[in-house]
C-alpha cells in the first residue's frame, strides 16, 4: 500500500512537472511572438492588397494592435495581424517615425512633376509657339522611365497635356510619403534673350530638400548651359511640401540660344541622366540612423 502512495505521489509530480515545462514553453512563445511584433499607434492603419496608397483596402487595423512585420518594399511593409491576417501598410500607419532603409535609388518612392499643363502653357519662347508646359513634360516623362528601369517607385503629378492644380501637386508628394519631390520647369526673363542658364530651387533646409538640391545640382555638368547653382525658391509645389523637394529651372524658354538646348533631345537626355546621378548620390548618403522598421526575416 505504502509503495502504491509513493507511486501515486511520483506519478502526480511528474505530471506537475510536465505541466509547468508546458506553461513554461507556452508563456516563452507568446512572449517571443509578443516582442516580434510591433504596435500600431497610429488612428489611420490599414491593410491594403498592395503597396500603395490607391490599391484596394481590405480593413482597417485599430490602435494599439499589434502586427509582425514580414518584409519590406519602398516605405511598406508586409505583416500578419494576431488574427492571422495578411497584407501591406505603410510604415507611417504603424508609427510616424518609423521609416523603411532608404539607401539606394531602387528602394525610393519619387513623384515627378511636370510643371504647368492644360490651360496653363507657362512660358513662352521668343516667337511665342513654344510652350513651357510641353517641355516639362518631356522632361518628365523620360525621367520616370529611367527612374522605373532603376527600380525606383515613380509617381507623376501629371502624365497628359492636362491642368493641374499647384496644391495637388505638393499634396500627392505628402501622400504617398514620397522620398523625393523633383519639379521640371523652365525659367523665363523680363526681357527676351537677356538670361541664360539652369539652377536647382529648395525651400525648405531641414528635410532633405537643400541636401537633395546640391547633390543633383553638383551632377548637372557638361550641359552646355551655365550653372547658376543651389537657390532658395518660394515656390508653393516646393513650400506646402514636407517631403525632400526641388524645383529645376533647366534653361531660359525666352532665350533663343538656351531654346536650341532645352528643345534637343541629347540636352534632355543629360539633364535627365544627371537627375538621375544626383538622386542616386542623394539616397546613397542618406542618414542611416533613422528609426527603422526593420525586416526581422
Amino acid at each position: 500500500m505504502k509503495e502504491n502512495n509513493q507511486l501515486k505521489v511520483e506519478d502526480t509530480f511528474g505530471f506537475l512537472w510536465i505541466l509547468l515545462i508546458g506553461v513554461a514553453l507556452f508563456l516563452g512563445y507568446r512572449t517571443y511572438t509578443y516582442m516580434q511584433q510591433m504596435p500600431i499607434e497610429t488612428e489611420d492603419a490599414a491593410l491594403y492588397q498592395q503597396p500603395s496608397v490607391f490599391a484596394h483596402k481590405n480593413r482597417d487595423l485599430a490602435k494599439g494592435s499589434r502586427v509582425k512585420v514580414l518584409k519590406h518594399k519602398y516605405n511598406w511593409v508586409y505583416v500578419k495581424t494576431n488574427e492571422d491576417q495578411y497584407g501591406w501598410m505603410g510604415t507611417w500607419m504603424i508609427n510616424s517615425k518609423y521609416q523603411n532603409p532608404v539607401n539606394n535609388l531602387s528602394e525610393a518612392t519619387i513623384v515627378i512633376d511636370a510643371g504647368h499643363g492644360g490651360a496653363d502653357s507657362g512660358a513662352l519662347s521668343t516667337n511665342g509657339k513654344k510652350e513651357e508646359k510641353t517641355f516639362t513634360l518631356r522632361y518628365a516623362k523620360q525621367l520616370q522611365s529611367k527612374l522605373k528601369k532603376a527600380g525606383a517607385r515613380v509617381y507623376m503629378t501629371r502624365d497628359s497635356d492636362k491642368t493641374v492644380s499647384l496644391s495637388k501637386r505638393p499634396e500627392l508628394a505628402e501622400k504617398v510619403h514620397a522620398d523625393a519631390f523633383i519639379s521640371f520647369h523652365f525659367d523665363s526673363s523680363p526681357q527676351d534673350n537677356s538670361a541664360s542658364g539652369y539652377t536647382t530651387y529648395y525651400y525648405h533646409k531641414d528635410n532633405g530638400s537643400f541636401r537633395l538640391a546640391k547633390d543633383i545640382n553638383s551632377q548637372l555638368t557638361s550641359l552646355g548651359l551655365d550653372n547658376r547653382g543651389v537657390d532658395f525658391g518660394n515656390f508653393l509645389v516646393l513650400r506646402d511640401n514636407t517631403q525632400p523637394a526641388v524645383l529645376l529651372e533647366s534653361g531660359y524658354i525666352n532665350s533663343d540660344r538656351d531654346l536650341s538646348f532645352i528643345d534637343d533631345s541629347s540636352y534632355e537626355n543629360k539633364v535627365t541622366n544627371d537627375v538621375v546621378k544626383g538622386l542616386q548620390l542623394y539616397f546613397e548618403g542618406k542618414d542611416e540612423n533613422a528609426l527603422i522598421a526593420n525586416d526581422p526575416n
